[in-house]
C-alpha cells in the first residue's frame, strides 16, 4: 500500500509527533508529511517494500509493535530506505537515509486536532549493542559500512488523520475527519514472511479506534499482489475512484497506479 511520511506519536494538544505507505507510495515515512530536505528527485525504480507481506503470516512472539521513540529515527529512515529504494548506490543512498532522518527529527507536528504516529515492529532477538549500516552494494569497490543502526527495527507503518492523501470535501476543500489513513508499509527483507505486516495493519486499526475513526484508507499499488492480497485479508476493499475525480496520490515513480482502498472501523 502506499501512502504519507513517518511520524512519532502524539496527541492533538501536543507539540511533537512523528510520521510515508507500504509499496505504498514512497514519499508517503516516522513524521508529518514532509518533503526531501534536498533537491533531489528519488530515481524510478523497483520498491520492494512491504512486496513480501505473508500469505500465510505466523505470529513470531519475538516481535512487539509499539509506537516509534527517538532512538528509533535512525533505523525507521534505514528501514524506510531499504525498502522503498533497494537499488540506490553510495553515496546516494546514505544521503536519502540521512535526509530521512533530519525529517523524523524535524517533522514533529501535524494540524491542531490531527493524530500521527509512526508504529514499529521490534525484534528483540535482534537487538544488540552494536550499529550497523550498509551502504551501497558490497560487490562494488565503493561499499562502505556504518555503525550507525541496530537492526532491531523489523518493519513500520505511519497512520494518521491529517487526510493529505484523502479527496476534500466541499467546496471550501475542508480537510476529511474520522479517517486514519496509513502508509509507508515496509518490512525488512531478512523479517518478512513472519506475519509482521498483518500485525502492524492490526495495531494500526488499534489506534484508529481508539482515535475515534471510524474508517482506514490506504493507497496500494495495483501490482503489489501481496500487498492487496493482505489488505483485502484485512477487510479492505477497493474504492471505485469516480472518472476524472482528481484525488490526492502518493507520490512516486512515473506510470505507477494505485487501488484506493477502505475498510469500516468495526466497534467493539
Amino acid at each position: 500500500m502506499v501512502a504519507p511520511a513517518l511520524s512519532l506519536s502524539r496527541s492533538p494538544s501536543s507539540s511533537v509527533s512523528s510520521s510515508p505507505v507500504d509499496r505504498c507510495p514512497r514519499s508517503t515515512a516516522v513524521f508529518r508529511r514532509y518533503g526531501p530536505s534536498f533537491a533531489y528527485k528519488p530515481a524510478a525504480g523497483i520498491c520492494s517494500a512491504s512486496q513480501a507481506i505473508e500469505l500465510l503470516p505466523s505470529l513470531y512472539p519475538q516481535i512487539v509493535v509499539r509506537d516509534a521513540q527517538l532512538e528509533d529515527c535512525w533505523e525507521v529512515a534505514d528501514t524506510h530506505c531499504s525498502s522503498f529504494f533497494p537499488d540506490y548506490k553510495f553515496p546516494l543512498d546514505l544521503v536519502l537515509r540521512i535526509d530521512r532522518y533530519i525529517a523524523l527529527l524535524s517533522g514533529f507536528s501535524v494540524p491542531p486536532g490531527c493524530m500521527r504516529t509512526c508504529l514499529v515492529a521490534v525484534n528483540s532477538n535482534s537487538v544488540n549493542n552494536s550499529f550497523n549500516i550498509e551502504c551501497g552494494d558490497p560487490r562494488d569497490a565503493g561499499f562502505q559500512k556504518y555503525n550507525l543502526s541496530r537492526g532491531s527495527i523489523a518493519g513500520i507503518l505511519t497512520i494518521d488523520t491529517v487526510a493529505d492523501y484523502l479527496p476534500r470535501r466541499g467546496h471550501l476543500k475542508q480537510r476529511r475527519t474520522g479517517i486514519a489513513y496509513i502508509a509507508n508499509v515496509a518490512v525488512r527483507k531478512e523479517e518478512r514472511r513472519k506475519g509482521i505486516a498483518k500485525m502492524l495493519v492490526q495495531e494500526a486499526e488499534v489506534r484508529a479506534r481508539s482515535w475515534g475513526c471510524r474508517t482506514m484508507a490506504l493507497h496500494c499499488d495495483v501490482n503489489n499482489i501481496a500487498a492487496l492480497h493482505l489488505y483485502k485479508n484485512q477487510g479492505f476493499k477497493c474504492i471505485r475512484v469516480p472518472e476524472g475525480a482528481k484525488w490526492p496520490e502518493p507520490n512516486i515513480a512515473k506510470g505507477v497506479q494505485f487501488s484506493f482502498m477502505m475498510k469500516l472501523v468495526p466497534k467493539i
